[in-house]
C-alpha cells in the first residue's frame, strides 16, 4: 500500500477560502501581484502555488480566465479550446521534465469538490516520491458508449472509481484535443444544469496511460460511507439512462 501523503497543516491553515466565504479577497483576481508565474497565453496564466501545502511535490495552479465567477461550461469554444490545450503542454511538459515520479493534472469546482477559491483554476502536481499509476486501474474507464469519433471515446463509467456516475473520455489520438476538451465541456454543462438540481459541485481529472491520455468529470456529493470506511465504489442502475439523457440534449 502506497504512504499517505504529508499535508503541510501550517500552510494549509493559511489559504485563502472563497467558495464558502464569499468576502474572502480573490488573490487570482489581483493579477498585477502574481509571482512565480511559469507561462501565459492571454488570460491563462500558470504559476507556482504560493501554498504548496505537499510535502515533495512541485505545486502550481493554472488560472483558467479573468473572469472570478465564470465555469469550464460557460466558455467560448476558443478559449475552452486554448485552455486544455495549454494545460495539456503545461503537464506534458513537467511529466516529461523527468525530475517527478508521477504528474497529476484536475480541477475542482464548487463546495463539495475539495477546493477553495471560487476563481476557475486548475492544478498541476508533480510527486517526486508518490505515484498515482498504483490507485488506478484501466478498468476504472471502461464504460457504456455515448459517443464515439475515430481516435476518441466517451463513455460512462461501469466500474467506476468511486461512484456513482463518473463520465470518461479516452484520446488515443493527440490530434483529437478540441474533441476532448468539447466532451470535457459538455460533461460540466450536463452536471450542472441537467444532471441533478442538487448537482453544484464537480472534479475533473486527467490521466495518462501508455499513448492514452484519459479525463474523468466525476459529480461531487457527500462521499458515501461505503467509498470512506471500506473503499468500496457503487455504480448506479440507471447509468444507461443517464447516456441516452446525455445524448438527446447534446449528441
Amino acid at each position: 500500500m502506497q504512504s499517505p501523503l504529508l499535508f503541510n497543516m501550517n500552510i494549509g491553515t493559511q489559504k485563502p477560502e472563497s467558495i464558502r466565504n464569499t468576502a474572502t479577497k480573490c488573490p487570482f483576481c489581483d493579477r498585477e501581484s502574481l509571482t512565480d508565474i511559469l507561462e501565459e497565453k492571454g488570460d491563462i496564466i500558470w504559476l507556482k502555488n504560493k501554498y504548496p501545502v505537499l510535502a515533495d511535490a512541485f505545486q502550481t495552479v493554472l488560472i483558467e480566465t479573468k473572469d472570478c465567477f465564470s465555469e469550464l461550461s460557460e466558455y467560448s469554444k476558443d478559449h475552452l479550446y486554448t485552455l486544455i490545450d495549454f494545460g495539456l503542454q503545461a503537464w506534458e511538459k513537467t511529466i516529461e521534465s523527468g525530475d517527478y515520479k508521477s504528474v497529476i493534472f484536475f480541477k475542482n469546482h464548487g463546495p463539495f469538490s475539495g477546493g477553495t477559491l471560487r476563481h476557475p483554476h486548475m492544478q498541476i502536481i508533480g510527486f517526486k516520491e508518490a505515484d498515482y499509476h498504483e490507485n488506478i486501474s484501466a478498468s476504472q474507464f471502461e464504460g457504456l458508449p455515448i459517443d464515439q469519433q475515430y481516435g476518441i471515446e466517451f463513455n460512462i463509467s461501469t466500474k467506476p472509481k468511486m461512484g456513482f456516475y463518473e463520465l470518461n473520455i479516452l484520446m488515443k489520438d493527440r490530434g483529437k484535443t478540441k474533441e476532448l476538451a468539447d466532451y470535457i465541456q459538455l460533461s460540466t454543462h450536463f452536471l450542472l444544469n441537467h444532471f441533478n438540481k442538487n448537482c453544484s459541485s464537480y472534479n475533473l481529472f486527467f490521466y495518462r496511460m501508455d499513448e492514452t491520455i484519459i479525463a474523468k468529470v466525476v459529480p461531487r456529493f457527500a462521499a458515501s460511507p461505503l467509498y470512506v470506511g471500506y473503499s468500496f465504489p457503487q455504480v448506479a442502475s440507471n447509468i444507461d439512462a443517464v447516456a441516452e439523457k446525455i445524448k438527446s440534449l447534446y449528441l
